[in-house]
């Protein structure tokens, strides 16, 4: 017996119904984009592993789907090496799946940067690739609808975020809040700590708080050579409580010797004055814990979780200030948020919140009763389909029954039927497939019917 089929773990088929979903989801999302001024693009599936590595630090890197070379790709590896797997990548790989839409982003802009118009605002959904384990939320393949402008320094641009982010969650009708913090705050924790050394390695670890915890996040803090007296000084911030307003305060005086740590409550105190002004709809706060792991940011960083289901960050993003700069385009600035569609997919589900009227099939099955009788509906649909309306011709003269269970199945609504008397009378029967109610309408009447 043949092996079945099967799909690689952390990868899923969809069907026309999850497809309707999903399109349910892009559309809603590039509708806010567009809005916005936004303007869609496209990059490869694939980049040159030299874009990717380095760029989402080390833990990033081992996650990363690469390429084995086409031909005899193991000519000239030499033994030593077998011992060491990144040699041996680099040696049969020269390209990776993208990990994110970011940098492949930044490598279009500087590529590109002679055609595009600064600020450049662009839109981008389309599936990354990470080697993760897979569980629920977390996925090999997903799909990610990335929002991003670069060329401005500006704080608007993280207010039109914050408003983009509300108005997208709002349509989709999912409770969320949204955790703002701050890169520099973070930087300026690292200094007061004595520890502007490990900043990547601080802020890898505060990024986990959530899923191990405190304690776990200091034993990780101790075993990167950071002291107990420096940890000391970096956990009350991840401790404070109160309002957005009380926690700037706070850690206004734990940073008042750093100069980078007081640039971010700078902008940290104009981006949640431009927020309170906007009228957001959204829960908001400052999350001081929120750190996101990627290396790239320089400011301003979001996380947006939903509250009525239980699943990870469903949106994030940033402010880069020179992610360009590693592509040759130094000092270009930018700041941008991906949506997790297959995140908010799960969510949409389990809330129970997509449309009733969400579905892929026709609005309309015309039976197919003989030759001469397709002849005769085949202009009608031919007059539906031009006014809007979907619909398709039952392709076999099968029994009826047979046709009325097809259009039971694939829950089209109407069920519309031409015999002889029908022919006669330059009509047809209308059945609605929900209440059984049978009309006979003139055919010169029919897209009125459904209009």
């Amino acid at each position: 017996m043949a092996q079945k089929p099967s799909i690689p773990k952390g990868t899923r088929d969809f069907g026309p119904m999850e497809m309707a979903r999903r399109n349910y989801i892009f559309s809603t999302i590039s509708s806010v984009f567009r809005l916005f001024g936004y303007s869609q693009i496209e990059t490869p599936s694939i980049e040159n592993l030299s874009t990717l590595l380095g760029k989402y630090g080390d833990e990033g890197d081992k996650l990363l789907f690469k390429v084995l070379n086409s031909g005899d790709a193991f000519a000239g590896v030499e033994p030593e090496m077998l011992s060491n797997s990144n040699a041996l990548s680099m040696k049969v790989c020269e390209k990776g799946m993208r990990y994110d839409l970011t940098v492949p982003f930044a490598r279009f802009v500087v590529q590109h940067q002679n055609e595009v118009h600064f600020p450049f605002k662009r839109y981008q959904i389309q599936p990354v690739w990470r080697a993760d384990r897979p569980q629920k939320g977390r996925y090999r393949e997903f799909y990610q609808c990335d929002v991003d402008v670069v060329g401005s320094n500006s704080l608007l641009y993280e207010l039109e975020l914050v408003q983009i982010v509300d108005m997208v969650f709002q349509k989709l009708c999912i409770n969320v809040c949204l955790k703002i913090n701050n890169r520099k705050l973070l930087s300026g924790l690292a200094q007061v700590a004595g520890a502007s050394d490990k900043i990547i390695d601080i802020t890898v670890a505060i990024d986990k708080i959530d899923k191990i915890g405190l304690d776990a996040v200091k034993e990780e803090l101790m075993s990167k050579g950071l002291s107990l007296e420096q940890i000391a000084v970096i956990e009350p911030a991840l401790l404070l409580k109160g309002s957005s307003s009380e926690k700037i305060e706070a850690m206004s005086g734990i940073l008042a010797t750093s100069e980078v740590g007081m640039k971010g409550i700078e902008e940290i105190k104009e981006l949640f004055g431009l927020i309170e002004s906007a009228n957001i709809k959204i829960g908001y706060e400052l999350d001081l814990s929120l750190a996101r792991g990627l290396n790239y940011y320089t400011g301003a960083i979001f996380e947006v979780k939903a509250l009525d289901y239980a699943i990870g960050s469903i949106c994030g993003g940033g402010r880069y200030d020179n992610l360009t700069g590693i592509f040759g385009l130094q000092n270009v600035s930018g700041v941008g948020i991906s949506f997790g569609a297959d995140r908010i997919y799960d969510v949409l589900l389990g809330l129970d919140k997509y449309p009733q009227a969400l579905d892929s099939a026709p609005t309309v099955l015309f039976a197919n009763m003989g030759a001469s009788e397709a002849a005769y509906v085949l202009p009608l649909a031919v007059e539906l389909r031009q006014a809007g309306v979907s619909c398709e011709l039952y392709p076999d003269n099968a029994k009826l029954r047979k046709q009325f269970e097809y259009a039971d199945k694939r829950a089209i609504q109407f069920m519309v039927i031409a015999g002889d008397d029908e022919m006669a009378a330059g009509s047809v029967t209308i059945k609605n497939m929900s209440t059984g109610e049978q009309s006979v309408v003139p055919c010169d009447k029919l897209v009125s019917f459904f209009k």
